[in-house]
């Protein structure tokens, strides 16, 4: 069932790759009012690199309950980062704990787990490296331990791990599931066969859709917080798809969704199907209504931050200037592991002089892979933006040149926390409140944009 209240005030456990979050939203206004985070640090083992979920959890029962003494919390919904499960024992403890998927060590049995695998036209999950295939994932984790998969009772995506520790009840989300797990076929709404060739359907907790309610709270969690034992909790959403889910509500006809973060994740919304192509890192995502969405990513801060460093410099007029009239182009991919370059390794056309050149061309090569990812979906509509690259005005510039239905920013109501929070409150379609981006010297980007693709081209 669908979750019957109107809250007031939810709070949000939003779980990135690279910060856990819990955020206090207010429903009427959807504005974030009192915000705090951690870092999501990967613990380096034994047995391998895994997250420290009782740490996540003790921060969160601590602010929950700092919240509720100064706010008051009617509901709690929860979003977190995809390619991401946990595995529970018959008594709710950690069957094995919960693996990076960054970690390499599924690569190592890539041949057998491929001889298994579901076709992409089935589940529209390409093959991708390291873990972030839940299913490849799984399968290494059943390789290495023999005894793991006897052990364990119930496997749920994660949001729905901080949905059971709220509330003891299991599930898996159709959001989390179509997150290029290889076990859901999202044009069929049903589990991939992968799920019966790893032997675990019967472990596999019932997809759900994102607003079903999960349950309320167990006495354990009422004691730690003060919240009443009714506190309804949502059963959670993926967290890309959690920044889809404003516009889906508030928007009509075609348009995209571009997701920044660690991960750019672009979406396009009621476009007509595209042949998407797995080896440029397209996918189907699934949103929160279970309907497919075309989507295509890469790693853009994981890029930004290896390229910035740890220089604070802003590009000036004069770093603008020189960058373009001197063609100096970050080629990809500087994140070489996955994105629609997969396997090239970046480069500098000519150097950069100054840290305001070098940060502004990473602004454009950011903008430029964006672009790449929404053409290879067939993005049309206006663009959104949402995240921290909504406030970088040259990768904004760069972008609103290129589409020439435009790039809009909505920071009043975007976000993954909000998305979250709209579980619960099943607002009415409304007009939006976006701005549009008009760039600067939009011919003369548009020409940097064509000699960046010839580079390509010419140096693959």
């Amino acid at each position: 069932m669908t979750a019957p209240v109107s809250p007031r005030h939810i709070a949000v456990i939003d779980v990135g790759k690279t910060n856990a979050k819990l955020a206090l939203v207010d429903a009427q206004t959807l504005t974030e009012i009192a915000v705090i985070t951690r870092p999501n640090t990967v613990c380096a083992g034994p047995p391998y690199p895994h997250f420290d979920l009782d740490g996540h959890w003790a921060f969160f029962l601590d602010h929950l309950a700092a919240f509720h003494r100064s706010h008051g919390i009617d509901a709690i919904s929860v979003t977190t980062h995809g390619a991401a499960a946990v595995l529970l024992d018959a008594h709710g403890a950690l069957a094995t704990p919960m693996l990076d998927y960054e970690h390499n060590g599924p690569d190592t049995v890539a041949a057998a787990y491929d001889a298994i695998r579901p076709e992409f036209a089935r589940t529209g999950s390409p093959r991708l490296p390291t873990g972030l295939n839940i299913g490849a994932q799984l399968f290494w984790l059943f390789d290495r331990d023999p005894d793991l998969l006897q052990r364990t009772a119930h496997i749920v995506t994660y949001p729905q791990y901080w949905g059971f520790r709220l509330t003891g009840a299991v599930a898996t989300d159709v959001t989390s599931l179509g997150c290029h797990t290889d076990l859901w076929c999202p044009q069929d709404a049903r589990f991939s066969d992968l799920v019966d060739r790893l032997g675990i359907r019967e472990k596999l907790a019932p997809a759900q859709t994102s607003n079903t309610l999960l349950g309320t709270l167990t006495p354990e969690v009422c004691a730690a917080t003060g919240l009443p034992a009714a506190t309804p909790v949502s059963c959670g959403i993926h967290d890309s798809n959690a920044s889809l889910l404003p516009h889906l509500i508030k928007r009509t006809g075609p348009f995209s969704v571009v997701s920044t973060g660690t991960w750019v994740v672009a979406m396009a919304a009621r476009t007509d199907p595209l042949p998407l192509d797995p080896a440029r890192d397209t996918l189907l995502n699934v949103s929160a209504f279970g309907a497919p969405v075309p989507s295509a990513r890469f790693m853009g801060g994981r890029a930004y931050d290896i390229i910035r460093g740890d220089t604070d410099a802003v590009p000036t007029a004069a770093d603008r200037a020189a960058v373009v009239r001197r063609g100096i182009m970050l080629l990809p991919a500087v994140v070489s592991q996955s994105g629609p370059f997969a396997g090239r390794t970046h480069r500098w056309t000519k150097a950069p002089q100054t840290d305001g050149e070098r940060l502004y061309a990473l602004a454009l090569y950011l903008a430029l892979m964006t672009q790449t990812c929404l053409d290879l979906i067939g993005a049309h509509g206006p663009t959104i933006i949402e995240g921290p690259f909504a406030r970088n005005a040259d990768f904004l510039d760069m972008l609103a040149a290129l589409r020439p239905e435009g790039v809009q920013t909505e920071p009043s109501v975007t976000g993954t926390s909000i998305g979250a929070a709209l579980l619960f409150t099943h607002p009415q379609p409304r007009t939006t409140n976006a701005t549009n981006v008009t760039p600067a010297h939009p011919e003369a980007l548009r020409n940097y944009a064509a000699l960046w693709h010839t580079q390509i081209a010419q140096h693959p």
